[in-house]
């Protein structure tokens, strides 16, 4: 990685350089563009802010790294502990898992037929399969009553589908889960063969440069200790890293840490953009963030940041 690591180093100068060189977008091109002012971006965070309260704005590390052209206390968002149960090598390409995903239906519904490839959409009804194939464990030991002991574990996507979590759209908390499985003791034993999870810190920044939000990653083992580059990329999608990816300086914080690369944001909300318009539909830039976690989502596929219901547009 020692090349590799002068590479982004000399990526992460030349960025640098090039965007203390770029004036502050002014005048509103999302239409024509698809990118963002520095107002857009923080009008699109205030939105994902107040719909998704996991997400908040932060101020930079140190004054020498505020941006003047944002609010001091808005300078990016951040989430944190975002599960990482999986390796994206343990979720290899299978055509049988992908789904086309059109965006003919639900909050960014179009009525057009292009749209991006969810590699492992079929990927919970894979392993429901296994699940009910395999021979049933041994019974537990007798433990005491719980109300909880019958219940099922809870599944996101089914209570979705039902419409258990259709809410009043006035309520605060539509966005919250509410409810956490119980967690079952394990023997001495089993607890040796319990998955070990990784955790992600999420942060959006926005990019002078490219003049759109970009997504920066900062991964933990399941002791909270920081993962190594090489152990970050065992959760990128394998087209993606080194490619997409690439590790930089972060422009808030003094640390270099992965980043998918925005050179192909505007672009893909420019194509969005104007499958809407031909619909009849107007996509509104306050919405922005929430379609930019949805397609980035095909380039961490493991990391399971994406929280947000639908929203009527």
């Amino acid at each position: 990685m020692a090349m590799q690591d002068i590479v982004n180093s000399f990526k992460s100068t030349v960025l640098s350089i090039g965007e203390s060189l770029t004036p502050v977008l002014k005048e509103s091109k999302f239409r024509e563009t698809g990118v963002l002012t520095p107002e857009e971006y923080v009008a699109a965070g205030d939105h994902l802010v107040h719909h998704c309260p996991t997400w908040k704005w932060s101020t930079a590390s140190d004054p020498s790294k505020i941006r003047s052209f944002l609010p001091v206390e808005k300078q990016f968002l951040i989430t944190r502990n975002v599960p990482c149960h999986k390796r994206c090598k343990q979720m290899e390409y299978d055509e049988k898992l992908e789904k086309i995903i059109n965006d003919t239906e639900g909050e960014f519904a179009t009525d057009e037929e292009s749209g991006w490839v969810d590699t492992h959409h079929y990927e919970k009804e894979k392993e429901a399969v296994e699940t009910t194939t395999a021979p049933p464990p041994p019974p537990p030991a007798a433990a005491p009553e719980s109300d909880s002991d019958d219940e099922e574990a809870i599944d996101l996507d089914d209570l979705i589908e039902s419409g258990a979590l259709d809410v009043e759209e006035n309520d605060p908390n539509r966005f919250v889960a509410t409810k956490t499985a119980p967690v079952a003791a394990t023997s001495a034993t089993e607890s040796s063969e319990v998955e070990k999870i990784r955790t992600y810190d999420l942060h959006i920044c926005y990019d002078k440069y490219y003049q759109v939000p970009r997504l920066f990653l900062m991964g933990y083992d399941e002791n909270r200790r920081p993962l190594s580059v090489d152990q970050t990329y065992e959760d990128f999608s394998a087209d993606h890293s080194n490619k997409t990816i690439t590790v930089e300086s972060h422009p808030s914080v003094d640390l270099s840490m992965p980043t998918v690369h925005p050179c192909k944001h505007a672009e893909m909300m420019k194509r969005l953009i104007n499958q809407y318009a031909e619909s009849g539909k107007e996509l509104g830039v306050h919405e922005y963030l929430f379609l930019f976690l949805k397609f980035v989502q095909a380039v961490i596929p493991t990391i399971e940041y994406d929280f947000t219901r639908a929203i009527k547009l």
